[in-house]
Parts: C-alpha cells; structure tokens; sequence
C-alpha cells in the first residue's frame, strides 16, 4: 500500500467498530450515519476487504474487521495519549512529586500540611529518591533537584540559593576551652554529595582550623542520615542550611563558627515545560516560592546574628 487510509475513515472505522453500530459512530462524531457509512465503505474499497457484515437493522464486524479494530484502537490510544501529555494533565486530582529523602522528611513534608489545606482536591503524591526520577509516561508531574538547574528537555526553576555550615551538638562545645581546638578533635560526618568534597577544603582554609589526622570520619550516603548522626552528637558535619535552621532556632543544633559556604548545588523546582501550565503545578509553585520566603528570610537572620 503507497499510503495510509484517510484518518477520518480510520476514526469512523474505530467508533463503529468499537459500538458496532454506525449510528453510535455518527453520534459520536456528529455527523449523518450516511456519513460513516460512506467513509467505512471507501475503506473497504482501498483495503480490499470487508469490514462489517451489513444486516437489515445492524452491522456486525468481519473476521478482517476485528483485526484492524484492534490495530486502529491502540493507534489512537497511543495518539490521545500522546496528545494529553503535551498539552493535558492526565490526573488532575494528583500531584506527583519526585524527590530526594532529606528534602522530603527535613524540609517539604512539616511543610506540605498547609499546601493540602489550600488545596483539598488534590492527592499528594510523594516518592523520595536518590536517583533522578523519569518523566516518561504519565505518572510524575514534577520534580524538586538538588543540582546546577541543567536538565536536557526539563525546565527548571530555582527555588533557594543553598549554604553548607559547620554544625554540632551543643553538648560538644565547652565554653571554657578554645573552640578552635575544640573543634579540630572532633569526629568528622559526611556524605558522598558531590557538593561536600570541596566544601571541606574550603572551610578548613577559611576556619584555618587543623583536624587531627586521627579524628575519626562517618560517611553516609544521604543528607537525612547525616544530620541524625549530629543531632546524636557523633561529631561535626557541613549542613545544609535549609535543612537545619529550624534545629538551630530551637537550639538542638549549633553553628560553632561564623562560617558559610556557597554550595555549587541548589534546590530547582523541575518538569517538562509543558507541565508548568498544568494548574495544580502553578498552585504549587507559588506556594513553595511562599514558603521558600520564609528560609531566605530565616537565611538573612542567621547571618545577621553573627554581626551583632
């Protein structure tokens, strides 16, 4: 065959095939039943075949009809569905959200309380993840990164200029005895972010701060688990600070030095650019800028305490 059948005719094909009925097809694509009838028949004649035994009061699919309905149909599903991602939200009562764990527990879930009392009709989603999540297929809306905001074929949005400062239990500091050498003996906690490798140079140059060779050193793998070993007073860590001020608000934790440094990581709101005009992501986005205001604005008094 030198070329496909005319859409019209498929999709004529597809209704009255799927209702067995033309007049169930004309309805549905409202148009005459001679209409159908004449589209099925010029089909026919280009294919060769018979689609539908014609009786009296009814049509019933041929042998070769059943076939081809089950080709057309999942032609067309594929197409609707296709079409529903790039323009459509295929759940709108759902937000699915990707990200990663210690953002998840120390961050967007104490918060997420007040985004589902705004919006009460949505069903929140929510899948924590080390590795970055796929957007193929339907099932995930967006997704908030930890990174440099470079996704091939993703729109990004940046959420929050990250900081990485020293932290440690209070009960590891005496007050009696220099904080410096305090400091240098204690066991070092990290993880493998690639954001922590450098960061640690850079604050033993600017604290001027030698660790003893010997000091002990925890490495985890995610930022939940790091933070866990400082709240039990194991040692120092580089933190992120939007996962920690409340803790120091409260006093659970201590910045011992007024040090901060810049990660080369930051927070991005990310998904396929067609996804942010779905307006379940568009109420989500401003609430997180909202919330996001209130850590910038926490950020601001942290640095500010370390002046007066």
């Amino acid at each position: 065959m030198d070329r496909l059948p005319n859409l019209k005719a498929l999709q004529a094909f597809r209704f009255a095939g799927e209702a067995e009925s033309f007049k169930a097809a004309a309805e549905r694509l409202h148009v005459t039943q001679a209409a159908i009838s004449q589209q099925i028949k010029t089909l026919e004649e280009q294919l060769g075949v018979s689609l539908f035994n014609r009786r009296p009061r009814e049509v019933a699919l041929t042998a070769e009809g059943r076939q081809l309905l089950a080709s057309i149909s999942q032609g067309f599903s594929i197409i609707e569905q296709g079409v529903i991602q790039l323009t459509g939200d295929p759940t709108p009562t759902q937000l699915n959200i990707s990200t990663l764990p210690s953002f998840a527990s120390r961050w967007l879930v104490p918060r997420l309380g007040s985004f589902q009392n705004s919006a009460p009709e949505l069903t929140v989603n929510l899948t924590p993840a080390l590795h970055l999540a796929s957007f193929e297929g339907d099932h995930l809306d967006l997704a908030i990164r930890f990174g440099k905001g470079h996704y091939p074929g993703l729109q990004s949005v940046k959420l929050f200029d990250e900081y990485l400062i020293p932290a440690c239990h209070p009960s590891l500091i005496d007050n009696a005895v220099s904080l410096k050498q305090q400091i240098s003996k204690m066991s070092l906690l990290t993880d493998d972010s690639p954001d922590l490798a450098e960061a640690w140079n850079q604050f033993k140059k600017i604290s001027g701060i030698n660790f003893h060779d010997d000091a002990s050193k925890l490495q985890v793998n995610d930022s939940t688990l790091l933070v866990e070993a400082v709240l039990a007073a194991q040692g120092l860590s580089l933190l992120r600070f939007s996962l920690i001020y409340e803790l120091l608000h409260r006093g659970q934790l201590i910045c011992p030095l007024p040090v901060w440094i810049k990660s080369d990581f930051d927070y991005y709101l990310v998904a396929p650019p067609s996804h942010f005009k779905r307006k379940k992501v568009q109420d989500f986005e401003r609430w997180l800028d909202s919330e996001f205001a209130i850590t910038k604005t926490r950020w601001t008094d942290f640095t500010d305490s370390f002046s007066k």
